[in-house]
């Protein structure tokens, strides 16, 4: 059977399939405790959500405390998976420079399909929600999103031979993760009004069973596995020693400029993950409480605006990549964001928080920037390893921002719920005064552009 290169269609699936159940979780979750709380069925009418705005009515109290419950359930739920991942993510996808970037898509894929499943029961049977704290312990056993995305960027690094491309085809895999996920935010409204919780988990269980098919028997891999792997099993215990000692030799042997890039870059890509991750996570809880009080097919919506930002994003990066360095790129990216998040802080109005987006068009422009200006400063054997930083870096820091945040909107709900939001851009200067630093030190226009020919050359001299 002939095999393929092409893992887009792999990205899209498991981003559709993701991003379908996210908000819907998201929504199961707040209705059963609202109904915990209530003792009643959840409301929803065609326009809005049932929401009590009178501030002296007891109704309103027990309303804002749903919302505290629900913030601190997410909160917990995501750090029950986030230890394993973390794990599996650094073993597998720094591995997939030597055992092939395969496993990096098919685990994940696996693991999401379990979840789907476990939460199609729970719905069917309405079953306790502590359960759910099993699903995401074993779904983080199977790497999660980090583990998928780090293989999938591998995957592409590895295909994509020449560096001037390589930042418009990662922000190609951008694009269609935003893209995709928006349709399937779009359509997670539709589908929960017209087939319910169940069967939607049911279709997503489906779509990733079609991604587990194409993996296994269509994908071909980017990585050839080497003929001592085949002769005897290699035990864990080695498997782990080679994980890190490629991670620690990426740093070791470095130059100490490229070093020095590599750990900024890592920093200035792990702080702003931490404000966007954090902020944009608020948005369905905020869009549910007063004054807003949206529904699911209006939250759907919400969710679908980010569609244009992404598709915006990626035609700024690719329009700014023609005239502009990486950094330059980064830090328009940014300003974006800060205006979305001060806009959201003070929406009110339905009009208000979809014209949200509007300042925010390219927030996603940083995102794959560095991830690309990361690759091309590392060799062809070290894609695995870097990308396995950045995937770890994405577990570990998304894990804490929504700890972090959903703790403050739960604290902060009460008298002011845009203050998360504010905060989410305030942070923002962290990143900024980093790249700041970057541009008034010593390093030059072709440092920070990662493409220095002679270093890559005495190093690939060197190790031959």
């Amino acid at each position: 059977m002939r095999k393929v290169l092409c893992v887009e269609p792999v990205i899209f699936i498991y981003t559709f399939a993701s991003s379908l159940t996210s908000p819907l979780a998201q929504q199961f979750i707040y209705r059963r405790l609202w109904e915990e709380e209530y003792n009643s069925t959840f409301l929803s009418d065609g326009n809005a959500t049932y929401c009590e705005q009178n501030k002296s009515s007891p109704a309103y109290i027990k309303q804002k405390e749903v919302q505290e419950k629900a913030s601190v359930f997410n909160m917990q739920l995501d750090l029950t998976g986030a230890v394993p991942s973390l794990i599996v993510a650094f073993v597998i996808v720094a591995n997939g420079d030597r055992q092939g970037r395969k496993r990096s898509l098919v685990l994940p894929s696996m693991g999401a399909l379990i979840a789907d499943i476990c939460l199609t029961v729970i719905s069917y049977f309405s079953l306790s929600l502590s359960i759910l704290f099993a699903v995401a312990f074993i779904t983080g056993l199977f790497g999660s999103m980090a583990t998928f995305l780090g293989g999938g960027f591998a995957f592409i690094a590895d295909v994509c031979h020449d560096e001037k491309q390589k930042t418009t085809r990662i922000a190609v895999v951008d694009l269609i993760f935003g893209v995709v996920s928006g349709l399937a935010g779009l359509s997670s409204g539709y589908f929960l009004r017209g087939i319910g919780f169940t069967w939607t988990f049911v279709t997503a269980s489906l779509l990733h069973v079609v991604n587990i098919i194409y993996i296994i028997f269509f994908l071909e891999d980017t990585v050839s596995i080497s003929e001592f792997q085949h002769q005897a099993p290699v035990s864990c215990k080695e498997i782990l020693r080679e994980t890190f000692s490629g991670v620690y030799m990426l740093f070791k042997t470095a130059p100490y400029k490229k070093r020095m890039l590599i750990i900024v870059l890592l920093f200035t890509f792990m702080t702003y993950l931490f404000t966007m991750v954090g902020g944009s996570s608020l948005f369905t809880l905020y869009e549910l409480d007063e004054p807003l009080c949206w529904n699911e097919v209006y939250i759907g919506y919400g969710a679908a605006a980010f569609t244009s930002v992404s598709l915006t994003s990626f035609l700024g990066v690719y329009l700014f990549s023609k005239c502009l360095k990486d950094i330059y790129i980064v830090f328009i990216g940014i300003f974006s964001y800060i205006g979305g998040m001060v806009m959201a802080a003070f929406a009110k109005t339905t009009l208000l928080m979809f014209l949200v987006r509007v300042p925010s068009l390219l927030c996603f422009m940083p995102i794959p920037v560095l991830r690309s200006m990361l690759s091309k400063v590392v060799l062809t054997g070290e894609q695995g390893a870097v990308f396995a930083c950045i995937a770890c870096l994405e577990v570990v820091t998304g894990t804490i921002s929504l700890s972090v945040f959903n703790i403050l909107y739960a604290t902060t709900v009460a008298w002011f719920s845009g203050f998360s939001f504010l905060l989410s851009a305030g942070l923002c200067l962290i990143p900024l005064a980093v790249l700041c630093w970057l541009l008034c030190t010593s390093w030059n226009g072709e440092d920070l552009a990662l493409l220095v020919p002679e270093e890559v050359s005495s190093i690939e001299s060197v190790d031959s």
